[in-house]
């Protein structure tokens, strides 16, 4: 894109995408409470599957997991996320009953329905365990998923990012949503000098997770303005860790000044959406339009807090600027994202 300048700013967010967490927590509309019909269809089907598959969810695809009455209702969720307000809750499976290896099954093969899962780690694990393992986040090596500490709004490289609650915390562990352009709109209309920073190439951390022959991090813009879609790509601890790499560029003072007042945006409680996810909760959020956080946490002793993740890929999803490629691999809608092989 040509250079931007305050005049040729964006234009302000309007639509579905842009909402506060003051308005939407007083509806309901974003909750999807499943029927007993619909939960019968998902074991059915799970339940299928495992007979022919070794019970292991690798490799389901919508072919493998017919949903007769479902599937036409997950391509309106589809739309929704990639084209609506973003984000939606499934509520109401009930996985302490079915088990974890059956909710596993149900998981994925429902995600099957919304797009491709693309791999979220070094080792390509397509099915992510969200848990605190004991890794220290201060540590610029550790992906904070893998603590318990807060993790700071943010989006995964994906198109769509699922979590679904196997079991809660005793304490803490609370999930947070905030729409992208609702916090453009914010600080174009009270500081454009700074929004204007938030279009710059800036570092962000691999933690480890380089590809062959790519840098430790990659540049790409807080916000991007590309076919006419606003869309975002944020981690602010690992923008922070990537300043140890010499090669990467310097923040000058005007981005951390933008990035500090992003920060506090997303961090209001009048703009952020946040909510508890109870067992058997699934939760879609679109990375290109929404920020997502958890607040930190303390494990039931015996029984900590385990979440199923999922990153998918998503037909009918906006175009992404070329930039993304650093990170995604490739920018094909469909067929983009996760984290790509890395050197040995």
């Amino acid at each position: 894109m040509t250079k931007l300048t305050i005049e040729s700013l964006p234009p302000r967010q309007s639509g579905e995408h842009v909402w506060k967490g003051s308005e939407a927590i007083s509806s309901s509309d974003w909750i999807w409470t499943l029927t007993d019909a619909e939960i019968d269809e998902l074991v059915a089907a799970a339940t299928g599957y495992t007979k022919h598959n070794n019970a292991t969810e690798a490799g389901i695809v919508a072919a493998s997991f017919p949903l007769p009455t479902l599937g036409p209702k997950l391509k309106g969720l589809r739309s929704r996320l990639t084209h609506g307000r973003g984000f939606e809750l499934i509520r109401g499976f009930p996985s302490p009953e079915v088990g974890a290896s059956l909710s596993a099954i149900v998981f994925s093969g429902l995600g099957a329905h919304l797009g491709s899962a693309r791999p979220q780690n070094a080792a390509g694990d397509l099915l992510g365990h969200v848990r605190n393992v004991g890794m220290d986040p201060a540590d610029p090596e550790v992906r904070i998923y893998q603590t318990n500490a807060r993790q700071t709004f943010h989006t995964d490289s994906a198109d769509v990012v699922g979590l679904m609650c196997l079991e809660t915390a005793q304490h803490g562990g609370e999930s947070m949503i905030c729409s992208a352009s609702t916090v453009y709109n914010l600080i174009v209309d009270q500081h454009p000098k700074l929004a204007l920073e938030l279009f710059k190439p800036v570092a962000t951390d691999r933690r480890g997770e380089v590809p062959a022959g790519a840098e430790p991090f990659f540049t790409i813009p807080v916000l991007s303005w590309f076919d006419n879609a606003l869309t975002v790509k944020y981690q602010r601890q690992y923008i922070d860790s990537a300043q140890r790499f010499s090669t990467a560029p310097p923040l000058t003072a005007d981005q951390v000044e933008a990035l500090d007042l992003f920060d506090a945006l997303t961090n209001d409680p009048e703009v952020h959406l946040r909510m508890t996810l109870e067992r058997g909760d699934m939760q879609f959020v679109h990375n290109h339009s929404n920020l997502h956080d958890r607040t930190a946490f303390v494990d039931r002793p015996g029984n900590p807090r385990h979440l199923l993740r999922l990153w998918l890929s998503v037909l009918g999803d906006r175009h992404l600027p070329p930039v993304f490629a650093q990170r995604f691999g490739s920018v094909k809608v469909g067929d983009r994202g996760g984290v790509m092989a890395v050197s040995g």
